[in-house]
């Protein structure tokens, strides 16, 4: 399923070009199982052989993650956790999934959208408990576009850097994935502590 859904996604993007690049990231951020770990580095790839833009196809991927995120909100908060729970799994949305991204959701708040926007599983779900939350549109909007930009850059710059070896990259996104998640936690315990610090010392 995912090589094909890979090889579906390099098709979109040989030939509909930074429009390709747009819709597929929309289509992962509306929680569709397409991979931003082969859209954006293969984009990255086609910069490499001089036929885009490395700041072309991060803001096209952005773009396109928010434009996913924005429909993935209006369904959480149109529909709320009971349409999900119920039809879901229709739209390629599991139970577990769901949780992870409300539990996520649930305790970081807003801060969340960003954060989760360079996490596995997080990033594609998290716009639908911020929507039935719902969470400020306009700071969701921006949490979600800044939080993108970052990660459509690096996977674009490492297909950059890749050229023609790109797809050998694809086993080690995991282990990306995984220090990643490591690092923003690291990051979310140092300033918790530093704030209560701060709070006692008044």
């Amino acid at each position: 399923m995912i090589e094909w859904l890979s090889n579906l996604v390099i098709s979109m993007i040989k030939s509909s070009g930074y429009a390709g690049i747009f819709v597929t990231m929309a289509i992962e951020s509306a929680c569709i199982p397409f991979p931003s770990e082969v859209i954006m580095p293969f984009a990255g790839f086609v910069v490499s052989e001089g036929r885009m833009a490395l700041w072309a196809i991060t803001l096209a991927g952005a773009l396109g993650n928010l434009a996913g995120s924005i429909v993935a909100y209006f369904i959480g908060m149109f529909g709320g956790r009971p349409f999900l729970e119920k039809y879901g799994k229709y739209l390629l949305i599991s139970h577990k999934k769901l949780q992870i991204a409300d539990d996520w959701f649930n305790r970081y708040g807003p801060k969340a959208v960003f954060f989760s926007r360079m996490m596995p599983i997080i990033r594609t779900f998290i716009s639908l408990p911020a929507g039935i939350a719902r969470m400020h549109f306009l700071k969701f909007a921006a949490y979600t576009l800044i939080g993108a930009l970052p990660w459509c850059l690096l996977l674009g710059w490492l297909g950059v850097l890749l050229g023609p070896r790109w797809s050998s990259i694809k086993p080690y996104f995991h282990i990306l994935d995984a220090l990643i998640v490591v690092g923003i936690v690291a990051l979310i315990v140092y300033l918790v502590a530093k704030k209560k610090k701060t709070v006692s010392s008044i």
